[in-house]
């Protein structure tokens, strides 16, 4: 009789378990409720989902060092909407498009008038985020920016990044016009900012990586069906089109809507199945990893592409922590950096080794809640006075609170001193690739 009872328990918990399990969402549900997240590094910048942890007793904010992307923007190359556009105007000069396949070529024309003149620019959209992003940062952080506190920005070169500053930082004004700001964008900052390291850079696709990832890509490439709903002609299709190529620009198409004005007009979207956004994406997810995250079959030390901006951070936080008042200091670039600096610190797991692709997802590599457009990595740095070396800090990644590999009892606030120790060694023992 105990036997019994003791198997209908098992039977019992091993069904709640199965239950729970069921309930968990998982990525491919994230996606199938909202399809935006699909876009990669397309993503409009989706703001904080938590509530911040309330600092340790007598702790108060007092400095913030921050690297952000800039906000939205339109497609950096002229052929992302050359190409797609061009490809069904020569169809549709042939009659050899379906009534969508028309009514999608004037979508795209759409796309096209929306974007001209303005390759690679901020939308609107992309102004906006970043002043919500300084408004977020003085309301949760006030004590940061009373009086004329000093603010130092620096931007890349790059118009985007420049406006995504500039727009932080009149936001700043409004809110305390006493805040005494410099701010500059200059190849002299370049080497942390947005350091190119070519020598990394050719290791990224090596030959015993490729066929791996072709193979993952090969399985998640099926464009036949988008084909048959815009084209009335499969000879034509066989002859005439690139198939795989027009499916890639229609999708990056549809990703990158959801951050111009026409997001209140138009999608592409619905091209698509759901199978079919979620495949795209995971194809982007794993090449991200493979070319900015520490994939093991490249030598794991892509992120270390991003050793001069760590240490910039560790330098300039280090000066400032002997100020009484330090204020914050604010970066703007790419990401292209967020990325791999976000792996370099090792924030919420990514750091960690993945050989197969198939498990990326299952061990919590999920690109969209890296690198959105305006995506930052936030560190906020607390202390009882100036007077205090007990210096703590927390790291956010677009605005919520990370993990980091340190042992802290008030996670997820951590000790700077602790901090300090663990990534300068972790930078010396790096040997740079020749």
């Amino acid at each position: 009789m105990m036997k019994m009872k003791r198997i209908l328990m098992l039977v019992l918990v091993a069904g709640v378990a199965v239950a729970v399990w069921a309930q968990t969402p998982t990525v491919r549900d994230e996606v199938k409720k909202d399809i935006h997240l699909s876009a990669s590094n397309y993503l409009a910048y989706p703001g904080p989902h938590k509530k911040l942890t309330p600092a340790p007793k007598g702790m108060k904010p007092f400095y913030i060092s921050h690297y952000g992307r800039h906000g939205s923007r339109f497609l950096i190359n002229r052929r992302d909407y050359n190409n797609p556009y061009e490809t069904l105007l020569r169809a549709a000069e042939k009659h050899k498009l379906t009534p969508l396949g028309h009514e999608v070529l004037g979508r795209v024309s759409m796309i096209c008038e929306e974007a001209d003149g303005r390759l690679g620019e901020l939308t609107p959209l992309g102004a906006e985020q970043h002043k919500q992003i300084a408004r977020r940062m003085v309301e949760r952080f006030p004590e940061v920016f009373e009086g004329d506190v000093t603010i130092d920005a620096r931007s890349t070169v790059v118009i985007r990044c420049i406006l995504s500053m500039e727009n932080e930082l009149q936001e700043l004004l409004l809110h305390n016009p006493r805040l005494h700001i410099t701010h500059d964008a200059s190849e002299h900052d370049m080497y942390y900012m947005n350091f190119s390291d070519q020598a990394l850079k050719a290791k990224r696709m090596p030959d015993e990586a490729r066929p791996q990832f072709d193979e993952y890509n090969n399985q998640r490439e099926h464009p036949e069906h988008l084909m048959q709903l815009l084209f009335n002609d499969t000879a034509y299709v066989n002859h005439h089109v690139n198939s795989r190529s027009l499916f890639h620009q229609l999708f990056k198409l549809a990703s990158n809507v959801q951050n111009t004005e026409l997001r209140r007009e138009l999608t592409l979207y619905d091209l698509f199945t759901d199978k079919e956004i979620y495949d795209s994406w995971e194809k982007e997810n794993a090449w991200w990893y493979l070319n900015y995250g520490p994939c093991p079959l490249n030598g794991g030390t892509q992120p270390y592409s991003q050793r001069n901006l760590l240490r910039n951070i560790i330098t300039q936080a280090d000066s400032c922590l002997r100020l009484e008042k330090p204020g914050a200091t604010l970066r703007f670039g790419h990401e292209t950096v967020v990325m791999p600096l976000t792996c370099l610190l090792e924030l919420n797991g990514y750091g960690q080794a993945v050989s197969d692709f198939s498990q990326l997802v299952n061990r919590g590599w999920v690109n969209y809640r890296v690198f959105p457009m305006g995506a930052n990595i936030q560190f906020i740095f607390y202390r009882s006075s100036p007077n205090d070396d007990n210096v703590l800090f927390k790291v956010l990644l677009n605005e919520d609170e990370c993990t980091l590999p340190l042992k802290s009892s008030i996670a997820p606030y951590y000790s700077w001193a602790d901090f300090r120790q663990y990534y300068l060694d972790k930078l010396d023992k790096y040997v740079p690739e020749q």
